[in-house]
């Protein structure tokens, strides 16, 4: 099986002298489940494989880049209604913003990390999801003047500007998604870096669009497990 490994991951497995699929398994259900790094520790020992909790975390943080990566050039389009709101995210104690979109029928568009919530947050939140997923027609967001303006400095550059709407109650349904990411990060009691967050809330937002159905080659009687390992091929 390691012969179809991408290279990418082939290099990274390597340099981390395990069993491939015990490190596939432990970040799967660490991204997957509300499972600390020490809860898989004791379920590997339970299994007779001795692995430390640090040694877990070390897995995801050099596993999941490239499994975004992969999923990203496998992700089916979204439509063309976004709902956008940040959540918070507490990181050394102090709370950052998770901006985040999905579509009206409540597929995740994008996702970025931030350290403020304001106009440049906002900005660079919209340029990055733009450029990754196509422009939308329609962006609902909530009352937030600052994602307001940096929607209209964008549409100041643009000849079709984006139709904005400002309305809490449409974006009901970003609320609610908010809640399964947030339902994953609580067992993780904060995160230590900003980095480590970044990747990890990365990896979390990967396995929830796997089960929404988000990769092209979902079907087929395939488990969201199967399409996460998929992502190493």
């Amino acid at each position: 099986m390691k012969q179809i490994l991408t290279p990418a991951l082939a290099r990274v497995f390597k340099r981390l002298h395990y069993p491939f699929d015990v490190m596939l398994m432990c970040v799967r259900w660490y991204v997957a489940n509300g499972l600390s790094v020490r809860n898989l520790e004791e379920m590997m020992a339970e299994r007779g494989i001795e692995v430390d909790h640090s040694t877990v975390h070390r897995w995801a943080i050099k596993l999941l880049p490239i499994l975004e990566k992969a999923f990203r050039r496998r992700k089916r389009p979204e439509g063309k209604s976004w709902r956008v709101d940040a959540t918070y995210i507490k990181i050394k104690g102090k709370w950052k913003y998770l901006y985040r979109a999905v579509d009206k029928a409540g597929q995740t568009v994008d996702f970025l990390l931030r350290g403020q919530r304001d106009k440049a947050a906002a900005q660079r939140y919209f340029d990055k999801s733009i450029d990754q997923n196509g422009e939308p027609q329609t962006i609902t967001i909530d009352k937030s003047g600052a994602n307001l303006a940096a929607l209209e400095a964008l549409n100041a550059e643009r000849d079709t500007p984006i139709k904005i709407r400002q309305n809490k109650y449409l974006n009901n349904i970003i609320d609610q998604d908010h809640r399964a990411i947030k339902r994953r990060t609580r067992p993780m009691l904060g995160f230590k870096t900003f980095r480590c967050a970044r990747i990890l809330l990365g990896g979390i937002e990967l396995m929830h669009m796997i089960k929404k159905g988000q990769l092209k080659d979902s079907g087929n009687g395939q488990t969201p497990a199967d399409l996460f390992y998929s992502l190493t091929k």
